[in-house]
């Protein structure tokens, strides 16, 4: 990765100003699969993935041969698409189809003792299985098995949503698919260990909704983390809690609040709720929903207006691949998403633009930077225009792993000013080195009230209610 002639080092040709060793994922791959089309000895290749319940998501390309001049971008380039293939789909077993050198690297990559521990950890537990990489011919790759699955839309009735943040915790109450009364509670969670903390903090939100309607009928949540079956089986939220607690209180913490208030209840992973806010506000299929927030979230809302089951983690899906970026500090690698799309980007990128930030709460942070924003300083532009820049390199990235002809992108890194310019200098981007993107996928950014307490009132729309 350090030769200089390395494809997937190519430079991007719009230089982000406050991060001029950004090497877009997006460029590097055009680079790389570019030559692989002109190589007489590329090689198939096919990644599946297992989750629950046997679903199983493939992916099939070609790579230049792991030997000789292209072997490190080989090796590379295929750790990359496994490590974004993983946090995108999920799964707990990885079936590696080609060259055998290439499936022994990813086993060693992604086991207990590799660079990838936490994420064979982290996906193990997620789906109660030992993780493991099988390595096998490429036509021995089990077939997909997708299944996707609805989710909200429902609007009659007394609702309540609620959106789980690292920084505020945001309610509603909805009315026949109007909400009457929002509110964004501030809240760190993520310091707290007494998983009843958290169990008492969020009912006491969803009273403060329930005062302002006649009646509950239903209540939906969007929130950080992973989410099945509305049991918590992931959720950075959580972290301090010990693990025992985690299992015994965190785990079924909204099986029991929906036991104690007596009405259907659906918890989805945040991402999914943008999606499905976005696919509300824009009357549109096939949107990928975008959420900047403490972390960055996604979701996708596929051509038949439903939610794929996928994981859709991007906040631990690689975007840059210079070997010296930042260091996510969770899973402890280089380069992706949470630290380029969320309130941790603004921190990371404030000393290159000499912006000194007192030793507060992120969001704290970043709304001091919005302010300085606002009174026209220049250094936060170039804060916003970096991200921006950033956006717009990982969105022709994007378009390429999902069929989305929409992106919407909220949360708070995008409230007031700071909003337009990432999308204006986004689409600059793309007009400019992806205009077939540019022309295939239309980006939207939802009005103010819908940025900061969208995915609560989309959230609302999540259970069905039975009369």
């Amino acid at each position: 990765m350090s030769r200089p002639h390395s494809l997937l080092l190519t430079p991007p040709k719009m230089v982000p100003p406050l991060d001029p060793g950004f090497r877009p994922i997006a460029a590097g791959n055009r680079a790389y699969q570019a030559a692989v089309r002109a190589s007489a000895k590329k090689l198939p290749i096919a990644i599946a993935l297992e989750r629950e319940s046997g679903s199983i998501s493939r992916y099939d390309t070609e790579i230049l041969p792991p030997t000789g001049e292209s072997a490190a971008d080989t090796f590379c380039y295929v750790e990359r698409l496994v490590k974004f293939l993983l946090w995108q789909h999920g799964g707990w077993r990885v079936v590696v189809g080609g060259p055998p050198e290439i499936g022994a690297y990813i086993q060693t990559a992604y086991s207990a003792s590799g660079p990838r521990a936490f994420d064979c950890r982290f996906l193990g537990t997620v789906y109660q299985k030992k993780f493991q990489v099988d390595a096998v011919r490429q036509e021995d790759v089990p077939a997909p098995r997708e299944s996707p699955v609805a989710l909200g839309g429902h609007l009659e009735g007394c609702r309540i949503g609620f959106d789980l943040g690292a920084s505020d915790y945001k309610i509603a109450a909805v009315m026949d698919g109007q909400a009457i009364y929002t509110e964004e509670i501030p809240w760190d969670p993520k310091v707290q260990p007494d998983p009843d903390w958290h169990y008492n903090k969020i009912n006491d939100g969803l009273m403060r909704a329930a005062s302002k309607m006649p009646r509950v009928d239903g209540i939906g949540g969007s929130a950080a983390g992973i989410y099945i079956n509305n049991a918590v089986m992931a959720a950075s939220l959580f972290r301090a809690v010990p693990e025992k607690l985690f299992v015994e209180k965190v785990r079924p913490l909204f099986l029991r609040m929906q036991k104690q208030w007596g009405v259907p209840l659906e918890v989805a992973n945040d991402g999914d709720v943008t999606a499905l806010a976005g696919g509300m506000s824009l009357q549109a299929q096939r949107v990928l929903g975008c959420a900047m927030g403490s972390s960055e979230a996604a979701g996708f809302l596929n051509g038949d207006g439903q939610i794929t089951g996928w994981l859709n983690e991007l906040a631990f899906a690689p975007v840059d691949y210079n070997p010296d970026a930042a260091v996510e500090e969770w899973s402890t690698d280089r380069g992706v998403g949470a630290l380029y799309f969320s309130q941790q980007a603004v921190a990371r990128l404030a000393p290159a633009a000499k912006i000194n930030l007192s030793p507060a709460h992120q969001a704290i942070q970043l709304q001091f930077v919005q302010d300085l924003h606002q009174k026209n300083d220049a250094r936060a532009e170039m804060i916003f225009e970096t991200i921006g820049m950033y956006l717009g390199y990982t969105i022709a990235y994007y378009a390429g792993m999902y069929d989305c002809r929409h992106l919407l992108i909220l949360g708070r890194v995008t409230s007031g000013k700071s909003g337009d310019v990432i999308l204006d200098k986004a689409n600059e981007v793309l007009k400019t080195e992806f205009p077939d993107t540019a022309e295939a996928v239309a980006l939207h950014l939802p009005d103010e009230k819908m940025k900061r307490v969208g995915q609560a009132v989309a959230a609302a729309s999540l259970p069905i209610i039975r009369k």
